[in-house]
């Protein structure tokens, strides 16, 4: 049989009924044996009990029958109750020396022992001729379990006593097979077996469609939701707490792919107007230049904001395909260590430079004393760019931006701080989010929104941080958490 075979499947109800049930048919056969057992020997104990009374009760009464000069005494009159008890014993009168005076068995039992209990059923085959074996007449027990014929026999011995002095005993001799032979209550037993056999099958099998239903109701909930339909409905009733808890987490998930997917849809729209748009421009624009609308500066003119136009588009494309690769681990970091006060004021005079408007003012409070930082340089320099552009469109392009930057114990903090509008309070939670863009921003500035979620996923990866620290009308202040070097960390 190949083992890529698929596997059977059975519905779970029937899986764990057919299970529960081979558990209950090998419990029940294990209480069987042990009933059964208990049963016999309890039923053996018993009947033994029985005989040694009996035994000690026809001692008796021959004892007192010599003591008052009767002759044959009834001793076999309690026959009848031993046959209540279901068995028929082996009687025998001895004398001291173990001969068989008088017994129950054909061969040896007296005429007139007939004649009084005429209605007795035919005796067995004798086991002894004229004498008990040593071993029973040696014994000084009581009770002998003794081995005749191949058979296990149990021997209840009571002694005639006539003054003071033993005379004879009487024995009873009954196999231990008869003895713990029982009947009725085997039949007992069964029905007894057979009622919790179907109860149990009744309760196992509604408890496991009670358990499954829950869970069906998930499975059904899931292909639900792989056709595209995330409006699930889950019983909540359910008293099992992982039961409860799995379907609320079901329920929680299937909740959030309703929202995950609302905002790939809104975000997918989102882009393609966005890359939309530059390309539109672009097109318009060679288009004008090749069917000769324009000529001289101004055709020159249009190339150039075409130009322009393909430089957004090539850093939306840009920024899509970097957050991509670091979302999946796909951009190696190269971190080395850096001294932190001249790399930052480098990179802060690059991004100042670059600039076409000089409105903004960029102010660099550095450490009082260099220290060396552990980071890649050029994802550094992107997360800083990016918060200082971010700061001048804030602030539409004239105000102050201040970093400062502070030691801690085993970081250093680099805090952007720009006089720009503020992000509203209810956007602030977003600001991380991929894809996400203020109100604000999202028609006075063209992007994909990537911008901080790519930064503070950089910085991640530089095993520091991004975070956002205010944001007020007055101004916003974000702040870099960069890993000093574990040498001047120790020191």
């Amino acid at each position: 049989m190949s083992k890529n075979k698929e596997m059977k499947r059975v519905p779970l109800a029937r899986y764990w009924t057919l299970r529960y049930l081979a558990a209950l048919i090998i419990g029940l056969l294990v209480v069987s044996i042990l009933s059964i057992t208990w049963l016999r020997h309890n039923t053996m104990t018993n009947r033994v009990d029985m005989l040694e009374v009996v035994a000690d009760e026809m001692a008796s009464r021959i004892t007192e029958s010599i003591t008052s000069e009767e002759a044959q005494p009834g001793i076999f009159r309690e026959r009848t109750l031993l046959a209540n008890l279901g068995i028929n014993p082996k009687i025998y009168l001895v004398n001291a020396t173990g001969n068989i005076i008088s017994s129950n068995e054909p061969k040896n039992t007296p005429q007139k022992m007939n004649e009084a209990q005429p209605n007795l059923p035919a005796p067995p085959e004798s086991l002894f001729e004229q004498t008990l074996p040593k071993t029973i007449m040696a014994s000084k027990k009581d009770i002998i379990k003794v081995q005749l014929n191949n058979d296990s026999y149990y021997a209840v011995k009571k002694a005639i006593n006539s003054n003071k002095k033993t005379v004879g005993y009487v024995v009873l001799l009954e196999s231990k097979k008869n003895l713990a032979h029982v009947d009725q209550e085997y039949s007992q037993l069964a029905a007894i077996i057979i009622a919790l056999a179907l109860i149990g099958t009744i309760a196992i099998y509604l408890l496991s469609r009670r358990l499954s239903k829950p869970i069906k109701d998930v499975a059904q909930a899931a292909q639900q939701i792989q056709s595209g339909d995330y409006n699930v409905a889950l019983a909540n009733d359910v008293k099992e707490k992982e039961v409860y808890d799995l379907i609320e987490s079901f329920r929680d998930m299937a909740a959030r792919l309703k929202q995950l997917e609302a905002t790939r849809t809104e975000l997918l729209a989102g882009v393609t107007h966005e890359l939309k748009t530059p390309v539109t421009s672009i097109s318009g624009l060679l288009q004008a230049v090749k069917d000769g609308v324009v000529t001289g500066e101004d055709e020159k003119e249009f190339v150039k904001m075409a130009l322009n136009e393909t430089t957004k588009l090539k850093t939306m494309v840009g920024d899509l395909l970097a957050f991509n690769s670091f979302a999946v681990n796909a951009i190696p970091v190269h971190i080395q260590p850096y001294a932190i006060n001249h790399y930052v004021q480098e990179s802060t005079v690059q991004w100042a430079m670059s600039q076409p408007e000089k409105g903004v003012q960029v102010d660099v409070d550095l450490l009082p004393e260099e220290r060396t930082v552990q980071l890649d340089g050029v994802r550094f320099q992107q997360i800083l760019t990016n918060l200082l552009t971010n700061a001048k469109q804030a602030m539409e392009g004239s105000g102050h931006i201040q970093l400062t930057m502070q030691e801690e114990e085993k970081d250093i903090a680099i805090f952007v701080a720009d006089t720009g509008k503020g992000i509203p309070i209810e956007e602030q939670p977003f600001v991380f989010e991929r894809f996400y863009r203020g109100e604000n921003k999202k028609y006075a500035v063209r992007g994909l929104g990537l911008g901080l979620a790519l930064s503070k996923m950089m910085a991640q990866s530089l095993q520091g941080d991004l975070q956002l620290i205010s944001s007020t009308t007055n101004g916003t202040t974000f702040k870099i958490t960069l890993p000093k070097v574990i040498s001047e960390t120790t020191e």
